[in-house]
């Protein structure tokens, strides 16, 4: 098996041919559009023995693959204490907020404010005790040889997908996946870089202040029962969460993921779930045709990416000032936000988003080889780099813990 040292090797010469062939890949995809017509999506783009995968956006300016509208096979809550519920108690519901709402995040940040433990690893735990609880829901029915066997190709987080759906334009963060296969099904987990980690030890009192502010504008315009209203003067407690479990396909590859939900509508006609689901947002005021540009082009592409994945259709975004006071509210259309990035110059592009994606997923099942959960294979990128990957077993790496095990085998 190879050592993690012998794939940060194999990361930096990928690193420096992902450099060198930059400008000639640059020249020879100068004539593609999103729209093009004669190359194919899927596997094909990339050879089938590589070591590695290219993140060049121009590889995936294709037609945009086959992705099933996701449906919700399920739900689960995290109480206070971050513990498991098989239901959903944890479901808040939006409760629109007047023009002009000036709301102020900074309320309760010193003496209201109860923080998860980041340095707690959840890894899939919270995915598989669902799991365990839904069999049936998710279950192999065709082979009754692997009846514990479940009928996905892909476990994984929704934030997980979101990352590798940015991956093409990230500039600045690379990421670690860890992937296990067991009984046919390809299960995703992050493992923390060591950047990563260096960024939350070096956090300044102002970043931890604003991480809160997200969390504040939540409570503002949420109500924790359907006939509620919003009570701002309540604690800040992120343990607790709302998730969805969907079920979807991307091109030939079967998803099961699951992703936190911030509200729902209240709206007793609204459609069914995902579709009746509210993304919340928070960023810095837009005063400028510039910050406006930017705003399009880094983080909508963020913000498209997590809702698009699970079908949430809606983003509800607040506009706060330097102080951390709320001075607009501003509602995103999902299926408009391709229209707003049309006008920018180089701006991203969803199709290049989910080919990367589909062929990161290809790629997976062209690696791994070996169906067993003592291994696992560790998945490397840093910007400007293609994507490597080593192999470990036995290792700190694995992620699949023998509550999980014991049951599904």
């Amino acid at each position: 098996m190879n050592q993690h040292g012998s794939g940060l090797q194999h990361q930096r010469s990928a690193c420096k041919r992902w450099s060198e062939d930059a400008e000639q890949n640059d020249r020879e995809h100068k004539s593609f559009k999103a729209n093009h017509r004669h190359h194919q999506s899927g596997p094909s783009a990339q050879q089938p023995s590589s070591p590695a995968l290219s993140t060049r956006k121009e590889l995936y300016q294709r037609d945009f693959p086959l992705y099933r509208q996701p449906v919700e096979v399920g739900s689960f809550s995290l109480d206070s204490q971050r513990r498991f519920f098989n239901d959903s108690r944890q479901m808040r519901y939006y409760v629109e907020p007047e023009k002009g709402p000036h709301f102020d995040l900074k309320d309760g940040y010193r003496d209201r404010f109860i923080q998860r433990d980041e340095h707690v690893k959840e890894k899939l735990d919270h995915i598989l005790r669902w799991i365990l609880a839904n069999r049936s829901k998710v279950a192999r029915r065709t082979d009754s040889s692997h009846s514990s066997a479940l009928d996905v190709d892909f476990v994984t987080w929704r934030g997980h997908l979101t990352k590798l759906l940015t991956t093409p334009y990230e500039t600045r963060e690379g990421w670690l996946l860890a992937v296990t296969k067991f009984k046919g099904t390809h299960y995703i987990s992050e493992v923390e870089t060591e950047e990563a980690r260096r960024d939350q030890e070096n956090r300044t009192e102002r970043h931890k202040a604003m991480m809160y502010w997200g969390y504040k504008f939540e409570q503002y315009i949420c109500s924790d029962k359907l006939d509620g209203s919003p009570d701002p003067s309540g604690v800040v407690n992120t343990n607790e969460a709302f998730c969805t479990v969907v079920q979807t396909r991307l091109s030939d590859h079967r998803l099961l993921f699951s992703g936190e939900v911030d509200c729902r509508d209240k709206d007793p006609d609204s459609p069914s779930p995902p579709s009746c689901y509210v993304e919340l947002k928070t960023s810095a005021e837009i005063c400028t045709p510039k910050q406006r540009s930017n705003f399009h082009r880094f983080k909508l592409l963020k913000w498209w990416a997590q809702s698009f994945l699970p079908g949430v259709p809606r983003i509800v975004a607040g506009f706060r000032d330097e102080d951390g006071i709320v001075v607009s509210v501003e509602t995103f259309q999902l299926s408009k936000i391709s229209q707003l990035i049309k006008r920018e110059d180089k701006c991203w592009r969803p199709t290049v988003c989910m080919n990367f994606c589909n062929d990161f997923l290809s790629f997976v099942k062209r690696v791994i080889t070996e169906d067993d959960h003592h291994v696992v294979y560790l998945f490397s990128w840093n910007p400007r780099c293609d994507v490597t990957y080593s192999v470990h077993k036995d290792s700190s790496y694995s992620f699949l813990p023998d509550w999980y095990m014991k049951e599904m085998i």
